[in-house]
């Protein structure tokens, strides 16, 4: 019964930033290890980012590391994905997701409706 609402997607030039959101309601967030994922047209979803529930361990994808920061409040419910320098391969939909397993299970049981982000040349 968890909900995940993502938000602060839009379309920013090649080389801005974008901070995404993602809030949660009907769990017990401090207690969900939370990961991002994003889907590009005609691509698979992809894992991106996630932050451990709270210890406060993080994991990158290649294709963002070092440009990505993944952070969480959990007084606010709510994980962010600060994305700095973008490209345009960046651009995707982009999902938040709960994994409320051990760190590393890579099984995430809830989804947002996802927030796109389109990034222009």
């Amino acid at each position: 019964q968890v909900r995940l609402v993502e938000s602060g997607g839009g379309l920013v030039q090649a080389g801005g930033s974008l901070r995404l959101s993602c809030a949660a309601s009907g769990g017990t967030f401090s207690t969900y290890h939370m990961g991002w994922f994003r889907q590009a047209p005609g691509k698979e979803r992809e894992f991106v980012a996630a932050i451990s529930s709270s210890v406060g361990s993080t994991y990158y994808a290649d294709s963002v590391r070092g440009r990505f920061t993944i952070s969480r409040d959990n007084a606010k419910n709510t994980v962010y994905l600060q994305m700095n320098s973008l490209k345009p391969e960046d651009t995707a939909v982009y999902y938040c997701a709960a994994e409320p397993r051990r760190w590393g299970s890579n099984q995430y049981d809830y989804w947002g409706q996802g927030t796109q982000v389109t990034v222009s040349s």
